[in-house]
């Protein structure tokens, strides 16, 4: 079915990344975009008919990615948390970890279900997820593929692996990624492995881990240096850096995703820099953890910078412009602050390529993946002002209307899935499930 999106502010990607905007319409299909025709934004085209949308002068840009999810803490609102919660360590301990042990695969599937209606709303159709039920592992990544897919979702999954549980346990985990890697992926749905933080993974691990990506072509998904206890740790029991035990075991490639970073040091930022990595900043994370901040303004200029929510919301746009603020404090001009966002931007359109090539840059012939903010520019919009419309209006508003590949995913801010409703109940089913459960261990 052809369809028509009439008077928007196109945010076409051109060769280099950059963004040129043009007003007019938009011609597409499930095969991809047939035409994108400019004009004037002083002269609105009428819509007609079912398969013709009008825009009135809203924005429309590619898709946005979450370069760091955990669905597994979609359903942890209002848990009866107990024990101490004063520091990182025992924020793990006494909430995440044992959350994650808590889960079954009724809740995982729920929990991708949360994941997926939140990300549709905040216009995020890309995810790289970061999974844990230690208990629930084998094929929880396929479920939540399959979920994802239900909602017309693109993903890159991975499963964490630990010692925390003991050895068993991380063995499981890393099967659980190999064989999604190796036959549980498609054209939509990609594979990462997946870390814990180093302080929780032994050298006899990380050697398990070495061999098995000897032959996977994919990156590793870990945080690094979220506390100051796992660069310690490190250190104490290993006697080295966090980067140098990736390094030291292979560990490090130009589609490895490193998260967090807020304490790395100019030793790690050397070793990162040279394989290519990903660093992913989750700003709100860092701060509801009272962890620290990076000191952003530091790290290399080669190192690609993405951002992620780490599971806290759905919203990567509320992610940016947290980092956009954070690198303003921290006492950098206007021009270095917007010179920084565009870097990120940039980043994030090469990484995502990596794991999806077909990644749209909203010209004819790409694929019809985009979305249709609810903000309509008060001054015209350029190549040069583009970011302060980004910024300032855009990251601000909601997303309107949600296409994948020519598919509506959701319209006028109603998500179309004919099992929505069912969804929704099985959240809140899953969720009492699981209020009950933490309770109780």
């Amino acid at each position: 079915m052809r369809r028509i999106i009439r008077n928007a502010w196109i945010c076409t990607i051109d060769e280099q990344d950059n963004i040129k905007p043009q007003f007019g319409d938009l011609e597409f299909d499930d095969s991809g975009i047939i035409e994108i025709t400019s004009r004037t934004p002083d002269h609105f085209s009428p819509a007609s008919g079912n398969n013709e949308i009008d825009a009135e002068g809203r924005m429309l840009t590619a898709p946005a990615v979450n370069f760091h999810e955990h669905i597994y803490s979609r359903l942890a609102k209002g848990l009866p948390v107990s024990g101490p919660m004063s520091n990182f360590v025992e924020i793990l301990e006494n909430l995440w970890w044992k959350l994650d042990r808590t889960l079954d695969m009724d809740m995982v599937r729920a929990s991708a279900q949360m994941a997926a209606i939140e990300s549709l709303q905040n216009g995020v159709t890309y995810l790289f997820d970061h999974h844990a039920s230690p208990m629930a592992a084998k094929g929880s990544l396929s479920a939540i593929a399959e979920i994802f897919q239900e909602f017309g979702l693109r993903s890159v999954l991975s499963f964490e692996i630990s010692d925390r549980n003991g050895k068993e346990i991380a063995r499981q985990s890393l099967q659980e990624n190999v064989d999604f890697i190796r036959h549980g992926t498609n054209e939509d749905v990609k594979g990462m492995i997946g870390l814990h933080a180093l302080f929780t993974i032994s050298d006899e691990t990380l050697n398990m881990i070495a061999q098995e990506m000897a032959e996977l072509n994919t990156g590793i998904h870990i945080h690094v240096a979220e506390d100051k206890a796992d660069v310690q740790i490190n250190r104490q029991k290993y006697g080295r850096s966090i980067a140098e035990r990736l390094q030291q075991y292979h560990l490090l490639n130009n589609r490895s995703l490193l998260i967090h970073g807020v304490h790395l040091q100019e030793e790690d930022y050397a070793i990162i820099d040279e394989s290519g990595a990903a660093l992913v900043y989750n700003p709100d994370s860092n701060l509801n953890n009272a962890v620290g901040l990076p000191n952003y303004a530091a790290v290399p200029k080669n190192i690609p910078l993405l951002t992620g929510t780490d599971g806290m919301h759905a919203n990567v746009g509320r992610s940016l412009k947290q980092i956009f603020l954070l690198y303003r404090h921290q006492g950098n001009s206007f021009e270095d602050t917007f010179a920084f966002v565009q870097k990120i931007f940039k980043n994030q359109l090469q990484f995502v390529r990596r794991y999806f090539p077909d990644f749209t840059h909203l010209r004819p012939k790409d694929r019809a993946d985009f979305v249709l903010w609810d903000y309509q520019p008060p001054t015209p919009v350029t190549n040069e002002n583009f970011f302060g419309h980004y910024i300032y209006g855009l990251l601000e508003s909601a997303a309107c209307t949600v296409f994948q590949n020519g598919v509506p995913l959701m319209l006028d801010k109603q998500i179309r899935m004919d099992e929505l409703a069912t969804a929704q109940n099985n959240i809140k089913k899953q969720g009492k499930r699981l209020f009950n459960l933490f309770a109780k261990s």
